[in-house]
């Protein structure tokens, strides 16, 4: 158990690394590869050995708490650098308030070493464990012959790449350790970690767009670590512990505790990108793909709804509970309505994302064993849905030099099974059987005791539903005939896109098994499952939602559905009918004053209603009241 907790934290921080080290391309795609399939191996391993805590003493040799402070002192101090560097005056400020207030608790709050477990891992722990070390692996292995192509593109030499993994694996040993700490204090400098590396992954281009994103994204994460260093000190000062498992259990209403927890609340929403934050997000779109499917579907935005999840039973029955569960409903539908806008395929997946966590967000809100139940699945199913997503449209862009929705119209014609793969995850975000829209099913039936809950949800689902049917129909829109012919991807690229849409839908029809192991009554503390597990192997927990019938009917309607596509693959092609008014040119017809108009067939975007510039400004500005009244409902 201990061994296989050290390599999932070190593992990666040690093949960070020698991916540093190794300037032979074959050597470091050989480290990536072993490293990954350890990490995975690892996290299925520590199933078995779920519930358990330790507390180890040393580290090579020295007190591990003195590696702790180390790491505090030093992050702060690479941000005010950064901020120097890039001559942004909020990095400083920021960077000098997080030094001061880690120098207050280690020299005057905390006493000595911790005295519970710095480790421990219920199920909650697990699943994120999993899906950090599958989906990050299953990244960074995507990411070897996405970089190579990346820096061919732009004529990046030397290599970056060596850096660039570096950070990569960084990132997973912290997300790692961030999921399986207990001590509140590893999980601060952990949660710092990420946001160093977000920095480091978002500037990798050096492009002026590049970095003046990176350092929004710098500025806004350590916001949030200011609010989490702020709580810890009201932690300490009322109770004198960094327990978590301790913290979770006890009443908000002593002292400073409800507001500490308020702070965390905030930290979490800087993390998760929710509104007014959502910006660092957007702009790390200017990343490569892999690094946005890290931030998106793994690790960054995930840590914002693990801390809410984790401390949900402190937050039930009080007004701190009910207004994080406003902020989730409000940014679900906020984001949703600005996915409607966008015909950028990265912006469309950067605001469901911010959609999806908000909408975890509004189950930890509710906070009754239904919704934490349907939140959990969130993330679940979440997660290796949007890795999938992300990868394709980077595997897309690189093919057809563009990441807008319209230029993928007809892709099947182009690259048939890339575009089959992506519909599948299209089509596992808002159709049954698949788990997420199971997920909102759950969510909705919980929030049912509130209306206001219900008309935020319920909108923002028909919104999800809109933007994401359009885009699938998109890439199969145009005709096609002839046999099937799969493009040429590197075999990386299919191992990827295969095994996340495989996995993901086996998660779905696995779904009446994961929830009685998932919601086992000792795994997640403070929660028992909603309802009595049922026998039947045609039900889910609930009794309610037939996963596999309706599985067999999915499965059914594909058997039908290619039988459809091998009769398609016979058919003549034939032209557009232009009215009568066609030229000798295909697809062109006579326009006024007897012109040449080619015809053309384009989404429409509802601008005048869902646009950027139209929504964002009063978005946020709602979003600021909302935390202005957690902040105050908490002092």
């Amino acid at each position: 158990m201990e061994a296989l907790t050290a390599i999932l934290i070190l593992l990666p921080f040690g093949t960070a690394v020698l991916c540093y080290l190794a300037r032979i391309r074959v050597i470091r795609n050989i480290i990536i590869l072993i490293s990954g399939g350890l990490l995975i191996a690892s996290a299925f391993l520590l199933i078995p050995y779920t519930p358990f805590s330790f507390s180890p003493k040393f580290l090579f040799g020295l007190d591990i708490h003195i590696f702790l402070q180390g790491g505090d002192f030093l992050l702060p101090l690479l941000f005010l650098y950064f901020g120097f560097k890039h001559n942004s005056l909020l990095v400083k400020i920021f960077a000098i308030l997080q030094l001061l207030f880690i120098l207050f608790i280690d020299f005057f709050l905390l006493k000595g070493g911790s005295a519970h477990s710095v480790f421990y891992c219920d199920n909650l722990s697990l699943l994120m464990v999993l899906i950090v070390s599958v989906v990050g692996s299953l990244i960074a292995f995507q990411a070897i012959p996405y970089m190579k192509n990346h820096e061919e593109h732009l004529h990046q030499s030397p290599s970056k790449q060596p850096g660039f993994f570096l950070v990569i694996f960084l990132f997973l040993g912290a997300m790692n350790g961030l999921v399986l700490a207990n001590d509140l204090m590893f999980v601060y400098f952990f949660f710092e970690v990420t946001t160093l590396c977000s920095f480091l992954l978002i500037r990798h281009d050096q492009t002026e767009r590049a970095i003046k994103n990176a350092v929004r994204a710098l500025w806004m994460n350590s916001l949030g670590g200011i609010a989490f260093a702020l709580a810890l000190i009201l932690i300490l000062i009322q109770f004198q512990s960094t327990d978590m498992q301790r913290l979770v259990q006890l009443p908000p209403a002593v002292g400073f505790y409800l507001l500490a927890l308020a702070l965390i609340c905030v930290a979490a929403f800087v993390k998760s990108a929710q509104f007014p934050f959502q910006s660092w997000l957007l702009g790390a779109m200017v990343a490569p793909t892999p690094v946005s499917a890290l931030l998106h579907s793994s690790t960054m935005v995930k840590i914002g709804v693990y801390l809410v999840l984790r401390f949900t039973p402190a937050l039930e029955n009080t007004f701190l509970g009910l207004c994080v569960a406003l902020i989730g409903s409000f940014s679900f539908l906020s984001a949703a309505a600005l996915a409607v806008g966008q015909s950028n395929g990265k912006k469309v997946l950067a605001y469901s994302t911010i959609s999806n966590l908000g909408l975890i967000f509004a189950c930890a809100g509710i906070n009754t064993p239904e919704a934490f139940t349907a939140g959990v699945f969130l993330i679940l199913f979440h997660a290796p849905i949007k890795a999938l997503l992300f990868l394709s449209v980077g595997t897309i862009e690189q093919h057809i030099a563009s990441r807008d929705i319209e230029d993928m119209r007809g892709l099947y014609a182009k690259m048939p099974l890339t575009a089959l793969i992506t519909v599948f995850g299209v089509v596992m975000m808002l159709m049954p059987p698949f788990g997420l829209l199971l997920s909102k099913w759950m969510a909705i039936q919980a929030a049912a005791k509130n209306p206001l809950y219900i008309i935020l949800l319920a909108t923002g689902s028909a919104l999800t539903v809109m933007y994401w049917a359009r885009w699938a129909g998109t890439l199969m829109s145009d005709p096609f005939a002839g046999k099937f012919h799969p493009e040429r991807q590197p075999l990386l690229t299919w191992l990827d896109l295969g095994s996340l849409a495989l996995g993901a839908g086996g998660l779905s029809v696995a779904v009446p098994w994961i929830y009685p192991w998932l919601f086992r009554v000792d795994m997640i503390q403070g929660y028992t499952p909603p309802y009595q597990v049922t026998n039947g192997i045609l039900e889910n927990g609930y009794g309610i939602f037939p996963v596999l019938p309706l599985s067999l009917i999915a499965f059914i309607g594909l058997l039908i559905s290619f039988g459809f596509l091998f009769r398609a693959t016979k058919s003549r092609i034939a032209p557009s009918y232009l009215s009568g008014l066609e030229t000798e040119n295909p697809g062109v017809f006579r326009g006024p004053m007897n012109q040449p108009v080619a015809a053309e067939a384009r989404n429409y975007y509802l601008g005048h209603i869902f646009s950027e510039s139209k929504l964002t400004v009063w978005i946020n500005l709602g979003a600021g009241v909302l935390l202005i009244l957690l902040l105050g409902g908490a002092l």
